[in-house]
Formats: C-alpha cells, sequence, structure tokens
C-alpha cells in the first residue's frame, strides 16, 4: 500500500507533466500524485464528481464530471470549464472515457439510474452482485471542439477503456463480463464489434470476472481489475489467456501505469463500490507493484 485515507479512487493515469492523477468519487476532487513520493495534491475540484480522464494534444485535461453528465476541461490553476455536455446523450451517469492521441474522446454511460437505486435499495449491488442485470448502455465520442454523438449501444455496462497498437479500442464490459473491441470509424463511431476476451469464466473459481478498469502494456497485454477476486489480471489477447495476476489487499476497481519507465502498475482499490458505504468510509487506497512489462500511455 503507498496511499491511504481515500473515498473511492477511479482512472489512474499519468499526465503529460509525469504526473499520476487519479479520481476520488466521493471526495468530489481530482487529485495529483507525485509518482515517486506518491504525495497527494488536489489538482481541482468537480462537484458532480470526478471519473475518467484524458489529455487533449495540446496538453488540456479533459475529466469526465459524472452526475452532471459533462467532460471538463482544467486548468493549472485547478478552474473548470465545460467542454462537452452530454446530458441529451447520455442514460445514467457519465464513466469512464477514454482520450487518443488525435484528442478524440469515448465516454461510457451507465444506461440507467444507479444513484435512483441504491437511494431505494441501501445494501444493493447493481453492478457486481450475483444477481446484476443493467440495462444496455452507450459510448458516447466527443471530436473536435466539444461535439458529442453516439458511437455505440447495446453495452453491458461499458467501464475501463484502452487502445491497442493496432487501433482496437476495448471496452470492459462490467455486466457482459468481457473485453469487447470496436475499430474506430473516422467519424469516431466504433464498428466492428467483437469479444476481443471471454471472461465468463476467468474468475478464481471458475465464475464470471466483472471488470471495471482497465489498461495495456507496451506489448498489448491488458490488465483487467478484478473487484470480486481482490486482483488485477493481465491478459494475452493474441493468445486469449491469463498470464498474470497481481493480488490486492482490498477489492480493485481501477488500474493504470505510473513511474520512469511506466513499469508501476498502480492498483486503486477500496472496501466497496456502494457510495452509501464508500461516500462515508475513507477505505480507499493505492497500492503498487513493479511488472517486468511497462505500460503504454496514450
Amino acid at each position: 500500500m503507498v496511499t491511504s485515507g481515500l473515498h473511492f479512487a477511479e482512472s489512474p493515469a499519468t499526465g503529460p507533466d509525469g504526473q499520476l492523477y487519479v479520481s476520488d468519487f466521493y471526495a468530489h476532487e481530482l487529485l495529483q500524485v507525485d509518482p515517486r513520493s506518491f504525495a497527494v495534491t488536489v489538482a481541482a475540484r468537480v462537484p458532480g464528481q470526478p471519473s475518467g480522464m484524458g489529455w487533449l494534444p495540446d496538453g488540456t485535461h479533459l475529466v469526465v464530471s459524472m452526475r452532471d453528465k459533462r467532460v471538463l476541461a482544467v486548468g493549472a490553476d485547478g478552474s473548470t470549464q465545460c467542454y462537452a455536455d452530454l446530458g441529451r446523450l447520455a442514460r445514467g451517469a457519465a464513466n469512464d472515457m477514454f482520450v487518443d492521441s488525435a484528442g478524440r474522446a469515448w465516454v461510457g454511460t451507465f444506461g440507467f439510474d444507479f444513484y435512483a437505486e441504491l437511494a431505494a435499495h441501501p445494501e444493493a449491488d447493481p453492478l457486481f452482485g450475483p444477481e446484476a442485470n443493467p440495462p444496455t448502455a452507450e459510448i458516447i465520442a466527443v471530436t473536435g471542439a466539444g461535439r458529442a454523438g453516439i458511437a455505440a449501444t447495446g453495452l453491458r455496462f461499458p467501464n475501463g477503456t484502452a487502445q491497442l497498437t493496432d487501433g482496437t479500442l476495448v471496452v470492459a464490459e462490467t455486466a457482459g463480463a468481457c473485453l469487447t473491441g470496436f475499430t474506430i470509424a473516422g467519424n469516431a463511431a466504433l464498428t466492428q464489434r467483437r469479444t476481443v476476451i471471454d471472461l465468463s469464466s476467468a474468475g478464481v473459481g471458475g465464475e464470471p470476472i466483472r471488470p471495471d478498469g482497465i489498461c495495456v502494456d507496451a506489448e498489448d497485454g491488458v490488465w483487467v481489475s478484478d473487484p470480486a477476486g481482490g486482483r488485477v489480471v493481465r491478459f494475452d489477447v493474441t493468445r486469449g489467456v491469463a498470464t498474470d495476476a497481481v493480488a490486492t489487499s482490498q477489492p480493485c476497481f481501477a488500474v493504470g501505469f505510473t513511474g520512469a519507465g511506466a513499469q508501476t502498475l498502480v492498483c486503486c482499490t477500496a472496501q466497496t463500490s456502494n457510495p452509501n458505504i464508500a461516500a462515508r468510509e475513507r477505505t480507499g487506497r493505492l497500492e503498487t507493484v513493479r511488472v517486468a512489462v511497462p505500460g503504454r500511455q496514450a
């Protein structure tokens, strides 16, 4: 364990400045983390709840504001302004995001009102529970000066997103228990949908892995957070097999690379993703491990 005392850390990503950034959902803070000392400072406050992030080619830092369904541009002084409004397109909260080297962004959506469901049933687990069966959801593409449109439909809770060296966009479908690949069309639409890794029996005891955050290393290995298994699993997408696993002290909900040579895997862990608990308790941690294959940044 490197850093503790967070509520619920998500979407770890290394910025152009070499610093690690994470979103702490229920502190409503975008955090900057020194990759050497792991000292934490608040880079920006996001009242609408921060999630996925990325950077435009000019260095502009983007972060998803979940509850008000916007993508924000973050200034060096911590100020924020709306880059894209997803309100007319997103069903339920906006969530994870991937920004490619051309500045195109893809944002996953919940597809249902997760927070209203939890308000009505505080002990429910509508994503990772054994009876979880949320409706399908969309991925929204954001291009140019914040223009937004539907890129793909029918996903079973699109979550962590990363890109392989051949350009394939890989999306973790939490409720679908799979990694899904897309070809990116010229208009940023996602086409040629296919299953990259079937996770329906990849759990510790042969149960499904319901993946959350993912990241990709220099050999196109996809590191998949496995909250129920309390671990991260690396999959070779060419052979379709698991090659490595890293145990975490508690459920892991997101992963990313940081540090010199990008050989430090950062695991975002917490007791639970249930906001009725995570917003109240500070069980969130950043846990790290050195891995043999360095990570590949976007």
